[in-house]
């Protein structure tokens, strides 16, 4: 009984997280294409802070491949937070081991482990620009979070997918 209430508990959470980084995602997007195309001036002004007008009139592609990664990334984030909503749609406490859960969770670790080469590449395209330009600050882009946070749900795939042998076997000899 409490272990379901905990798992609504959980469910809910993560709809939420999923909403907000699908509205974050949003909001980047729109705030980018406002910066590129209607007023120049408003990336002061951007969304979530990111203020790179500096760099806008000088280095526009970097401008604008810093804020792709933005967007990339926190879209990425939110397919990450969509596919925890559905592993909490199929997820059964009373026959927690079944291939549709194990295959969530091994798709989320390979999706983690993306994030984090993006990020990664992110990293090292800011580190040369900064190089560059003086004035920019570097951004910690988070890819050894994402790397080691892949890691640990992949650890939890492989045992996942081990249950499901056994309850497979073991169904087999009931």
């Amino acid at each position: 009984m409490k272990t379901n209430v905990i798992m609504k508990i959980m469910n809910i959470i993560f709809w939420i997280v999923f909403i907000g980084l699908c509205i974050k995602t949003g909001a980047l997007l729109v705030s980018f294409f406002m910066c590129l195309f209607v007023n120049p001036e408003a990336s002061e002004v951007l969304y979530l802070g990111a203020h790179f007008f500096d760099l806008e009139p000088i280095y526009l592609n970097h401008y604008i491949g810093i804020l792709s990664f933005l967007v990339v990334l926190t879209g990425m984030k939110a397919y990450i937070a969509y596919l925890a909503v559905k592993l909490f749609m199929k997820f059964d406490l009373k026959n927690p081991f079944n291939t549709n859960v194990a295959d969530l969770i091994s798709k989320i670790s390979h999706f983690a482990l993306s994030i984090s080469i993006v990020a990664l590449i992110a990293n090292q395209y800011t580190e040369r620009i900064v190089k560059k330009v003086a004035e920019m600050s570097q951004i910690d882009w988070g890819a050894q979070e994402f790397m080691f946070f892949a890691g640990i749900i992949y650890i939890l795939a492989l045992v996942f997918k081990r249950g499901v042998e056994i309850q497979s076997e073991n169904e087999l000899t009931i």
